[in-house]
């Protein structure tokens, strides 16, 4: 007798991350997709009126309506968030993550894909004081929520990844998949790369693109979940999903080869009374993460999990991939 096919509930499905998500999962697998988000008129990766999919139209914080739904799902992959209110951010981050949880039935669920962020971790993947002590209302609800999830009496079937710098859709805002915010940050970087290839700055980090973490996500979800197979931690599996560490200096230097833009050998060094001299001749505005962000450079972690990890083969493995699947411009010419 063939087995049921999977039920996945996916939150925050609308977003860039949630349709790529939903999109590989209809097309690779036959299972039945729960689709919760608050506005289906932004699902445009997946056809919302195929008989494998429900919509449940829902804010995070009020899923009453769909217990029932969500009792019935064999997996789940929880990517909605939320941030820049406090008391939004308590509500959706930290409550509704406990309540979402224990609409479950223990009986049926078989894992929980919970996503967080990778900036809350040091590079050993244990949690930032500073995160608790110094982040946004963002941070601060994601590091809480994870302390929570570390006790939750579902820990052992709850995987939890940390995307580093998250890229996604294009740049003009076309195509089938949503605009990630980094990605649509590449043309206000693009305007400002005058200034930031006389630069030269000692940080590095870590990033992705929405079709890998996807990829991982699949994986975790379409095969039989086990206890945390990785060393040194505790119930509660942790994956900072990324590409290899690459610099700051690296990353100008491709985006000035990529905008056909000249970069000379020789630059100043971006520390101390530079950055604040820019920081306020810029006028931007800083809070205590952004200072601590400043303080740390280096948000690189071992291990870091890109799709190789899993035997898979990454959509944007380089820098250079990653402009490509933007659509991103190549403006300028060389010598300029």
């Amino acid at each position: 007798m063939k087995a049921a096919p999977a039920r996945i509930l996916i939150t925050g499905a609308s977003g860039c991350v949630g349709q790529h998500i939903a999109a590989q999962l209809y097309r690779d697998t036959d299972a039945e997709l729960l689709l919760l988000l608050r506005d289906p008129a932004k699902l445009t990766a997946v056809p919302a009126n195929d008989p494998r999919i429900t919509l449940l139209v829902a804010d995070l914080r009020e899923l009453t309506p769909h217990a029932g739904a969500i009792a019935t799902a064999t997996r789940v992959i929880h990517t909605a968030t939320a941030w820049g209110d406090p008391e939004r951010a308590m509500a959706v981050n930290v409550v509704a993550v406990k309540q979402l949880l224990a609409f479950t039935s223990p009986e049926w669920l078989e894992q929980v894909i919970y996503f967080s962020t990778a900036s809350l971790l040091n590079r050993q993947l244990g949690l930032l004081p500073e995160a608790l002590s110094e982040g946004t209302e963002y941070i601060q609800t994601k590091a809480l929520c994870l302390q929570q999830l570390e006790q939750h009496p579902l820990a052992e079937r709850i995987v939890a990844v940390f995307p580093t710098l998250v890229f996604g859709g294009a740049v003009d805002g076309k195509g089938p998949f949503p605009t990630s915010y980094l990605t649509a940050g590449l043309s206000e970087a693009c305007r400002w790369l005058w200034l930031a290839k006389w630069l030269r700055a000692d940080a590095s980090f870590h990033f992705i693109h929405a079709a890998d973490i996807a990829q991982v996500c699949c994986h975790l979800a379409t095969r039989p979940h086990q206890s945390n197979p990785e060393p040194g931690q505790g119930a509660l599996r942790r994956l900072v999903l990324g590409q290899p560490a690459i610099s700051v200096d690296a990353t100008v230097s491709q985006l000035c080869r990529w905008r056909r833009s000249w970069r000379p050998p020789l630059g100043l060094n971006l520390q101390g009374a530079l950055i604040e001299a820019l920081i306020k001749l810029l006028r931007i505005e800083v809070n205590a993460w952004d200072r601590f962000s400043i303080r740390q450079r280096h948000f690189v972690h071992e291990p870091v999990s890109p799709p190789e990890r899993f035997g898979l083969v990454s959509h944007a493995a380089s820098l250079a991939a990653v402009f490509e699947q933007a659509r991103l411009p190549h403006r300028g010419r060389p010598g300029s």
